[in-house]
């Protein structure tokens, strides 16, 4: 039989062994953090931070610019993607330089 069909049938016995109570195989936990809500002054200061534009930080996020405008204004809030790259933003301001989508010159 084949290296491949060996290896699948001890993972599927290793499988049928804990499932079983036999043996208990190492299990992982993974958390994921919530998507956080930004206010209008967070995603000001966080956009002023990295020396952008709303013009420029619009480009960066891949939203429009009446987007940024309405994030700043408190109209709307990020969500989903644009949050996480906003809280990755937060976290480091040197972001923009380790991705630069948008050169700044």
């Amino acid at each position: 039989m084949s290296e491949l069909y060996n290896s699948i049938m001890a993972g599927l016995n290793e499988a049928a062994k804990d499932a079983q109570g036999k043996t208990s195989l190492k299990r992982n936990t993974v958390t994921v953090v919530p998507v956080k809500r930004y206010s209008a002054e967070e995603v000001k200061n966080i956009r002023k931070d990295t020396g952008m534009s709303q013009r420029v930080f619009a480009e960066y996020m891949g939203v429009s610019n009446k987007t940024v405008e309405a994030w700043e204004a408190g109209k709307n809030h990020p969500s989903g993607a644009a949050s996480r790259i906003l809280s990755m933003m937060e976290i480091n301001h040197q972001l923009i330089k380790e991705y630069p989508f948008v050169t700044m010159g």
